[in-house]
């Protein structure tokens, strides 16, 4: 078990030692069974984490305000819109700032070819932890938390058969992050991946490289589809989302003739029922009912989003357990 994390970054999973991550989990699931047992876990009294989200956020933001009061800390919720990066401010005086004012800074900031890189400007000149809670390569926290679950639910994750699906969405133009953060860590944990998508929505080339390197480090696999019905075929696990053309179109446009001749990639109880009869359906919510998927599936028996979602609490608050309080 690793013990020295304090002021490590948290901005992508794979700067992380397989290691590293393990202890994360061992706090993660530690973490979820006090808050079950309601006992106080006052590891960050009197800290501060400054909070700056360029977009909007539910379990994101919340996981992290009640987390840190959970911890005996307080978050300052920044709306970016309010501040006064909005006027031009640049990276570096936000952080140097903010990281003299607490004790953590933590983003979401998801615009294509941009927010990865305005993150590690903040890590840059920050003296303080700098968390990613989102941007538009990686979403470590909604990755670990995804894992956290896959093994609550699955103990036995070796050789497991993890699909990752591009599905149909019309809500907006979403980031490429959450399949690339899981396209990237699942593999490490030696599942056998699946990436499914229509051509056109593919994930860089470096991903994929990566992807594979750790797959074959952990004794997993991970391949490439265009058939979505191969991608559900005796999957154990379907994890199917929408993801941007981001990589071969930067446009913001949401709708466009491509993506509407893809309607039929939902997840359908006709495509649920190729998989294992013990399959478990996930989403990194918010889902687009009926167009990613179908009621009947995320509000079946199969569906495991509520608890996944609330692994986001105790994931979260692990992270700065550990990066704001750690050795």
């Amino acid at each position: 078990m690793k013990t020295i994390f304090r002021d490590k970054n948290f901005i992508t999973l794979q700067d992380w030692s397989k290691e590293e991550i393990d202890t994360l989990l061992e706090v993660s699931f530690d973490l979820k069974k006090k808050f079950a047992l309601g006992v106080d876990t006052p590891y960050l009294k009197n800290k501060t984490a400054m909070l700056m989200f360029f977009e909007q956020s539910t379990r994101t933001r919340n996981s992290m305000e009640a987390g840190l009061a959970q911890l005996g800390g307080h978050a300052n919720f920044l709306d970016t819109s309010t501040m006064q990066v909005s006027h031009g401010e640049v990276a570096k005086d936000t952080a140097i700032i903010l990281s003299r004012y607490g004790h953590m800074i933590a983003c979401r900031y998801c615009d294509w070819g941009i927010g990865n890189e305005y993150l590690n400007n903040l890590a840059k000149w920050s003296t303080a932890p700098v968390l990613s809670l989102q941007d538009d390569l990686y979403h470590p926290m909604q990755g670990i938390a995804d894992l956290m679950t896959i093994i609550e639910k699955r103990e036995i994750i070796k050789n497991l058969k993890v699909s990752i699906i591009w599905a149909y969405a019309t809500s907006h133009k979403k980031p490429i992050s959450v399949p690339v953060t899981q396209s990237l860590l699942f593999p490490r944990y030696g599942m056998d991946v699946t990436l499914a998508y229509p051509e056109g929505y593919e994930l860089p080339d470096w991903v994929v490289e990566q992807a594979r390197k750790n797959a074959e480090k952990q004794g997993g696999s991970f391949k490439i589809t265009n058939d979505m019905e191969v991608a559900y075929t005796d999957a154990d696990v379907v994890i199917p989302k929408n993801w941007g053309s981001w990589v071969n179109d930067q446009s913001d446009e949401i709708i466009d003739d491509e993506l509407e001749s893809y309607k039929d990639w939902k997840c359908s109880e006709k495509m649920l029922a190729k998989a294992d009869d013990n399959v478990i359906y996930m989403h990194a919510l918010p889902a687009d009912r009926g167009n990613e998927v179908e009621d009947s599936v995320i509000d079946g028996p199969h569906s495991i989003v509520y608890d996944e979602a609330e692994n986001r609490l105790h994931t979260a608050k692990a992270v700065m357990a550990l990066t704001m309080g750690g050795k």
